[in-house]
């Protein structure tokens, strides 16, 4: 019954000239015909990568501590590889401020050849566009991937004596259309968003459940919980972090990072990603807890303080509020934009006295939706299908470069426009995006606006 509602209105909005039948095909770009632009990546001061306010002298000296971590670079001795993407979290996670998104300068074209490394870019990694990690849909016999295929490998470095190892034959996988990607995603606030309880996003979706309905918009959670591909737990509970919700933690959000995209074995993912002997320089995990170091902060792992730092880095700030954000802000709600992008959701009880019952403006929802073909990558992970994603929390949004979970535009309307797609695998924003369709241009202008201000 929803379904066929949510068809009715599309068709009513689409008969009406609001919007065309699928949305398959490229929007028209902002500054075109419309004559609404995306007003571009926010100047002034970052607005983001200090700690929460509120916390204790211990807990800002481990948050401190973190950050320093974050920022380090490093090498095989470090444990960097076999395989990797780059060589710090701080690289992938740069604008505005450490803790952000991809920078404007992709840092993954001088790591092919650092150190000596004789590794050959990607097509699909250029200096001005995002960090990217590639994953491969299917296998050489037709079975399901999934995983992440590594950009580089340390044959060559000068620390990485008589190593040899191939990269992927990336060439040959995009000509057979198999390969997909994901670019870095913020962790600002991201202690907040850990703390929401399951309950509290639950009660959420229940409560938008008549708007959702009428929009045509489903939502569910993520979950761990046997035989899914996210975690071998059984606790059932609601995941949240990665673009499909993918993980639980910020201890596994960053174990499986630190493991995946660098190469370095940890307590939580103790397996070297690649086991060509020749090529394995450190014993493992070669991330641990140190017993014998002389104060706290340098005994927890490198893993633990990767976790600490995002688990205190405070959300972004907004811009202040302007006529035209100000009506921009009731447009988000009127289309229903807020109906998935909820704008804030609260913390519940916790033993940390700034992360306790505090309200986050992150204006996500923190469920999977179905996004249409438009947008689907085929990469399943743990419940979440090939075209579903997590809501992605618009707070911060003013001051990142690229858009969508593979970077693929800058442009804040064509972004926009993509979330509409497909007919009988339609996306569950297709009624939403006809409404923007609608509107004046002052009123997208406002809408705009409110984006770029948050």
């Amino acid at each position: 019954m929803m379904e066929m509602r949510s068809v009715i209105l599309y068709l009513a909005l689409a008969l009406a000239g609001c919007a065309d039948m699928t949305h398959d095909q490229q929007r028209t770009p902002s500054g075109g015909p419309t004559g609404v632009k995306d007003p571009g990546v926010r100047g002034g001061s970052a607005g983001a990568g200090g700690p929460l306010p509120g916390l204790t002298k211990a807990e800002l000296a481990f948050f401190q501590a973190g950050r320093e971590t974050f920022l380090e670079a490093e090498a095989v001795k470090d444990g960097l590889g076999p395989r990797f993407n780059l060589d710090s979290c701080a690289g992938c996670h740069a604008q505005p401020a450490t803790g952000g998104s991809s920078p404007s300068v992709n840092p993954q074209v001088a790591a092919a050849t650092a150190n000596g490394a004789a590794n050959i870019v990607p097509s699909f990694i250029m200096l001005n566009g995002p960090v990217r990690e590639a994953r491969f849909k299917f296998k050489a016999d037709g079975t399901r991937d999934g995983g992440v295929h590594n950009l580089y490998t340390i044959a060559g470095r000068k620390d990485a004596p008589g190593c040899v190892l191939t990269q992927p034959d990336f060439k040959r996988e995009a000509a057979r259309q198999n390969v997909i990607f994901r670019i870095p995603t913020p962790v600002f606030g991201a202690g907040l968003i850990e703390e929401i309880s399951d309950e509290t996003i639950l009660a959420s979706l229940r409560a938008e459940q008549p708007g959702r309905r009428t929009m045509g918009i489903a939502g569910r959670p993520n979950r761990r919980g046997p035989g899914r591909v996210n975690t071998s737990s059984n606790d059932g509970s609601v995941t949240r972090f990665g673009w499909k919700a993918q993980n639980k933690s910020l201890l596994v959000f960053a174990g499986e990072a630190y493991n995946v995209e660098q190469g370095v074995t940890n307590e939580l993912f103790q397996t070297e990603r690649d086991e060509t002997r020749t090529c394995l320089f450190t014993a493992t995990p070669e991330d641990h807890t140190k017993f014998d170091a002389a104060t706290a902060t340098s005994a927890v792992s490198d893993l633990t303080k990767f976790a600490i730092f995002m688990k205190f880095l405070a959300p972004p700030e907004p811009a202040p509020e302007t006529p035209s954000s100000a009506r921009g802000r009731a447009v988000f709600t009127e289309i229903g934009c807020a109906l998935c992008h909820t704008p804030s959701l609260m913390t519940g009880r916790s033993s940390s006295a700034a992360l306790s019952e505090k309200p986050v403006r992150l204006f996500s929802d923190l469920l999977l939706h179905r996004m249409g073909p438009r947008l689907a990558d085929d990469i399943p992970q743990g419940v979440a299908e090939g075209d579903e994603f997590r809501t992605a929390p618009l707070w911060g949004l003013g001051k990142r470069i690229f858009f969508l979970h593979d970077g693929r535009t800058t442009d804040l309307v064509e972004a926009i426009e993509a979330h509409a797609s497909g007919w009988f695998r339609r996306s569950e924003a297709n009624a939403v995006i006809a409404r923007f369709d609608a509107l004046g241009n002052d009123r997208k202008q406002d809408l705009l606006n409110f984006l770029r201000g948050l």
